[in-house]
Parts: structure tokens; sequence; C-alpha cells
């Protein structure tokens, strides 16, 4: 295979991240026109780590940390975007990797990229922990902006099997609304360090979207 062909066909397998929708919001039923896919995940945790890494100062290499996050959604483009409350953290690794090691082997930097991804899986390295507390902290605050659109409704989730989680069971007795439920549910389960808790805490106390704000 040509060099060419490498490009056009690791572009266009990357390129399908557009049209995957993030498994989380159709367990919720979300409704609203157009849900967040892969791909702007993907854009939106960038976003996220840049804008960490300069109110807190983070002594990260950031370069490394867009790399890694650009590349750390891969191995959905063959396996789909699968939650923690439908496979095993073990097992979705396990068929993760070897996706990526699929995707990767043709290109000529292949073997260096399947190493940054496994960095960032690692969660080992400095780089890694800080964009995997992103990824993390990224999906708690889309949370956010969907329950300020009134997105959700707690009492038409017929189906939804998240809700049969204890923890999520008790969260949702405990907490105000349905996005609170999730940011306390990322300080419980994830290791924010203070920086990401203090975010998390301020998209529960506040309005995040001052567009939104502005318009009331």
């Amino acid at each position: 295979m040509s060099r060419e062909e490498n490009v056009i066909k690791y572009y266009v397998l990357c390129n399908k991240l557009k049209n995957v929708i993030r498994k989380g919001w159709k367990d919720w039923h979300v409704q609203k026109e157009r849900l967040e896919s892969v791909a702007e995940h993907i854009f939106g945790v960038q976003m996220l780590a840049i804008a960490m890494k300069s109110e807190y100062q983070y002594d990260v290499d950031i370069m490394k940390v867009i790399f890694m996050l650009a590349i750390h959604e891969l191995g959905e483009t063959i396996i789909g975007d699968l939650t923690q409350f439908e496979i095993s953290k073990e097992e979705k690794e396990k068929i993760e990797h070897a996706a990526v090691h699929k995707i990767l082997g043709s290109l000529l930097d292949g073997k260096i990229i399947e190493e940054l991804f496994l960095e960032f899986d690692s969660h080992r390295t400095k780089e890694a922990f800080f964009a995997y507390q992103c990824d993390k902290l990224e999906c708690d605050l889309q949370s956010k902006l969907y329950d300020e659109e009134d997105c959700v409704d707690l009492n038409k989730q017929e189906g939804n099997k998240t809700m049969e989680d204890e923890r999520v069971k008790v969260l949702l007795s405990e907490s105000s609304s349905w996005s609170t439920m999730w940011l306390k549910f990322g300080q419980q389960v994830y290791p924010y360090d203070d920086n990401f808790k203090a975010v998390s805490n301020y998209a529960i106390n506040n309005n995040i979207d001052e567009e939104r704000k502005r318009s009331k």
C-alpha cells in the first residue's frame, strides 16, 4: 500500500467518528435534534485540556496531551462507543487495544502512535493522568449543558439500564438534577485532583452556558 493510500485510509476511518453518537446520551434518551458525536467529544476534551493547563498551570507537555486526546478514541472506529455500564474495563481494553493495533499497523509512525495511546490508557505519566481527568470531566460538563437545555426527562427512561446501577440510584436520590448526579459520580469514581474537583463543583453550583444565561 502506498503512503498516499495510507493517509487516505487512516483519514477516512477516523472521519467515521463524526457520525458515531456518544452511547451514554442515547441510553439516557437525551432529547435533542443532534446529539454529540465521538469526534465532537474529542474536540471538547482537547479544548478543556487547553483551558485547564492555562488556568492551573499544570507542569505537563500540552502538545503531547493534545496528541493523546486526538487518538484516545481511535478504537471506537471499529468497536463503537461502549459505556462502563455495558462492558467491563478489562474487556473493553482488550478489544480496544486490538482494534488500535490493527488500525495503526500500516502507518510508518504506527508504533509510536500506538505507544502514545497505551500511555494514555495507563494513566501513569503526568500527561496521561492529566488527559484522563480531562476526558472524564468533559463528559460530565456536557451532561450539564444538556441539562440546562432541558434535554433529559428522568420520568421517561424506559429501557435505560444505567438507572439500575446502584451508585447511580443513590446519587439520583441525593441530587437536585441529572447532571448534578453525573458530576458527583465523576468526583466519586475518578481520581480527580483538587483543581478538577473545583471545576466540577463550579458546574454543580452554577449555570455554565453563558449565552443561555444572557437569553433568560
